[in-house]
């Protein structure tokens, strides 16, 4: 049974509370501090309890929250979420002004603010402010996203009651979304700044004169068609760091708060090398619910989700080496799998699962990833080949710390490379699962390829493994380090990597100096990074790599507010309550009790809405049937995306509205119930998208053979655009197999077009390589010359060095 999302702008007959966020950034070296301000007005005749659900980084360490009502400022204090969420309802309930600012309770990346007893003609101001740390992209970009999308997360009905988001989200299409937001940011290092990009309108960037310096600040007038995300390019970036940082003061020693805390950055020289043998079983997770028939980004026609996906899949069987174990799976409200287990990668096997993809849709309904990832993990394991797991998902879920933990328990036998598809994407569950397991995450938004971030990736699951990694201190008698970070298991080239410690004992005088060393060995070479620093600690007000360090500590222990063990839990609860970080066991609360006399009336709910690309509908998809599901997806009363059916998405009900339901909905349901997002035009999409199969490149990488080689076919000449009998006549050594002449002419055609994309068919380029030189031996030179000249060609023959 559907029921309308409660309080949508275009049903509400009172202005939305909320007018304005405003956001300023401060990122200093690969470390952002940000200040978001809510600000409330209630024009309306009573007083007000608004709920606002808002997407952040799951990598935000919220530290701060106060609230300023008609000049007066409340600063809010951290407790435990049961207690905070108690204390919350007796205060409005006593007529109290309150406000309550929590994470939700399966998802690291949502949060909760509520406003409670707003008087008519008041206004408040609410800030929170968090730090992070900014990953660093493969270009050496660092990345900040302020996330404005918030896509609404899947969860079945026979899900536990009240576990996920605190109310019910209404929902708008972007462009009608009845508040404003604005950013100004400073970015500074002494390295020196190269450029600034960002995926929003900005006004012009202002660079000091020396470009240690830049201030950028947002447009007027954001659409909420996307994430704000900001890409920083410095001079120098791939240097060793270390930061000590002074405890806080007044505060008790052999305390994380207490103690001085330090920030190791290294980024170890991991040389290039490959596995002497081809081994490993690789399992590839797709996404295939419906919001993966929307477009890659929302601001041009561009190629649909699920075209992407398929394109991508097939550039990563071309690419996996021969010997190997491969599967596919599809998962939405139900999974399926190429075949029943993995198989050994061959010809035969890699053109079956090739005719799959191919004909695979993105008709699987909701997103229910757990599921696959039990059968998955419920597979006998094949000796001799690692498991890699490859999960591509828009990150719809709301059970998402229990993804997680089902990852971190079989983390010891596999590594997981996660990526997020497109504006919204789950930033707990694409995170959480790759630190889980050792892997890494991507994020595919804007005009970003996920081909390229997927073979990225595949490439580093390729490398040797980096054995006995292992972390060491050189630090003055007295002192020593407590880790707070987890030593890694796995290090991958031209990855950073950050570890957080307590110093405790006595400091030394100010000269004093100590050494960290990273070890690790590889393919039986031992490693080794080492880097000396100054003891001498700096003060900062906002104690930053304190509050980044137990964030560390928090993640590693956190797995949700259900699912967290109990010892787990008490030190959780310690650390977040001792550092002032915020995590899913603990919420910040204030109480204005200074009001002349408490509110009385009625209490009139509020629902600010948030904006969602995709569809949404509160659908119970559990008892249906696959055929029941697709039949109803024709429904008028749903959001929809173009290029699809509507998506299915069930956002959860709140304990807190069973328990205390408002005296009055600010929701009229006898208003129409269907949106259209109009942000996307559809005959554009239709129209617009690529099809991969029109494509050159896609075309000969599907002509190629699982062992590296293409056949001399008329395939391969329409598109190298030339005639098979000139390809036949000009080969140059007629005793050479026509497979090698053919391979040669496609590596070739290769670098000829499609340089800059190198990094996509650079895999299966070393299989063809290989495959040339064990079949044509001492013929490679002769038909590689031949090939440039036919080809009319300017291309390096050292490109087919062994």
């Amino acid at each position: 049974m559907m029921s309308p999302p409660c309080g949508l702008l275009t049903h509400q007959k009172e202005p939305v509370p909320l007018k304005s966020i405003s956001v300023t950034l401060s990122i200093r070296e690969f470390v952002a501090g940000v200040s978001a301000t809510l600000n409330y007005e209630n024009e309306g005749k009573d007083p007000l309890e608004v709920f606002f659900v808002f997407p952040m980084d799951e990598d935000s360490a919220v530290h701060s929250f106060e609230a300023v009502v008609d000049g007066k400022k409340i600063v809010a204090e951290l407790q435990e979420k049961s207690e905070a969420r108690t204390n919350y309802e007796n205060a409005i309930s006593q007529g109290h002004q309150a406000f309550l600012l929590e994470e939700d309770d399966q998802a690291g990346d949502i949060f909760s603010c509520n406003v409670g007893n707003l008087p008519p003609g008041s206004k408040a101001a609410l800030t929170l402010k968090y730090v992070q740390e900014l990953p660093l992209e493969a270009d050496g970009a660092l990345r900040y996203v302020l996330p404005a999308i918030l896509n609404p997360r899947y969860q079945l009905s026979r899900g536990s009651e009240g576990g996920g988001l605190q109310m019910k989200t209404p929902a708008v299409p972007s462009q009608d979304v009845p508040y404003t937001l604005s950013l100004a940011a400073t970015v500074s290092s002494q390295h020196g700044i190269k450029s600034v990009q960002c995926s929003s309108p900005v006004n012009p960037i202002e660079y000091l004169e020396d470009k240690t310096s830049a201030q950028i600040s947002l447009a007027d007038g954001h659409k909420f068609d996307r994430d704000v995300e900001l890409l920083v390019y410095y001079s120098e970036v791939h240097t060793p760091s270390v930061a000590v940082e002074m405890g806080a003061p007044a505060t008790k020693p052999d305390s994380l708060m207490g103690d001085p805390s330090v920030m190791v950055s290294f980024y170890p020289n991991i040389p290039e090398a490959q596995s002497p043998t081809a081994c490993g079983e690789f399992v590839f997770l797709m996404d295939r619910s419906e919001s993966m028939h929307c477009p890659m980004n929302n601001q041009d026609p561009s190629q649909l989700r699920i075209e992407a996906a398929k394109e991508t899949l097939i550039w990563l069987l071309k690419s996996l080496p021969i010997g190997c174990y491969f599967n596919i799976y599809g998962f939405g409200s139900f999974f399926e799998s190429f075949f029943p287990e993995s198989v050994k990668y061959t010809q035969d096997t890699m053109e079956q699962a090739l005719k799959r993809v191919k004909s695979m849709d993105a008709d699987l309904g909701g997103t229910e990833i757990l599921a696959p990832l039990k059968a998955i993990y419920s597979r006998t394991s094949i000796p001799g080949h690692p498991l890699q797991l490859f999960v591509f998902t828009d990150g719809e879920v709301t059970d998402t710390f229990s993804v997680i933990r089902k990852v971190k328990i079989n983390g010891q036998r596999h590594r997981c490379f996660s990526f997020g598809i497109g504006e919204g994407a789950s930033t707990s569950l694409i995170k959480g699962i790759a630190r889980a397991s050792g892997g890494a995450a991507e994020f595919i938004t804007g005009n970003e390829r996920m081909q390229s971030k997927a073979l990225r990736a595949l490439k580093r699951s390729l490398q040797p493994v980096v054995e006995d990694v292992s972390l060491s201190w050189d630090l003055p008698a007295g002192l020593s380090a407590k880790m707070l970070s987890p030593e890694p298991t796995v290090i991958f080239r031209g990855q950073r990597w950050i570890v957080y410690a307590q110093l405790t004992g006595t400091m030394p005088p100010a000269e004093a100096t100590g050494k960290v060393c990273l070890k690790y060995t590889l393919q039986g070479t031992q490693f080794e990074n080492q880097v000396a620093f100054s003891l001498q600690p700096k003060s900062d007000a906002n104690l930053t790599i304190h509050r980044l360090a137990a964030k560390s500590f928090i993640q590693t222990k956190d797995m949700g507010f259900e699912e967290t063990p109990a010892n787990d839990k008490k030190e959780v609860l310690k650390i977040s309550m001792e550092c002032g970080v915020i995590s899913s066991h603990t919420a910040f609360i204030a109480i204005n009790k200074d009001l002349n006399k408490p509110l009385q009336g009625p209490l009139t709910r509020s629902d600010v809405p948030s904006p969602m690309l995709f569809s949404m509908t509160d659908y119970d998809l559990a008892p249906m049937s696959r055929k029941s599901f697709m039949a109803d997806a024709s429904s008028s009363k749903l959001w929809k995306c173009g290029g699809g059916p509507g998506l299915f998405r069930r956002l959860v009900g709140s304990r807190r509205s069973k328990r205390r339901q408002p005296l009055k909905k600010q929701y009229d349901p006898s208003e129409e119930t269907t949106v259209e997002c109009s942000s996307i035009d559809m005959t554009d999409l239709e129209t617009n998208h690529t099809v991969f199969e029109d494509d050159p490149l896609v075309q000969l990488i599907s002509l190629q053979k699982a062992d590296g080689s293409w056949d001399l076919n008329e395939g391969l000449a329409v598109v190298l655009g030339v005639s098979l009998g000139d390809m036949q006549a000009a080969l140059p050594v007629k005793s050479v197999d026509s497979s090698g002449w053919a391979t040669v002419l496609a590596v070739i055609w290769l670098h000829d077009k499609y340089k800059d994309m190198k990094s996509e068919w650079e895999l299966l380029e070393r299989k063809a390589v290989a495959w040339i030189h064990s079949h044509a031996g001492a013929a490679t030179d002769g038909l590689v010359k031949a090939a440039v000249g036919f080809l009319k060609s300017s291309v390096d023959p050292a490109v087919f060095a062994p």
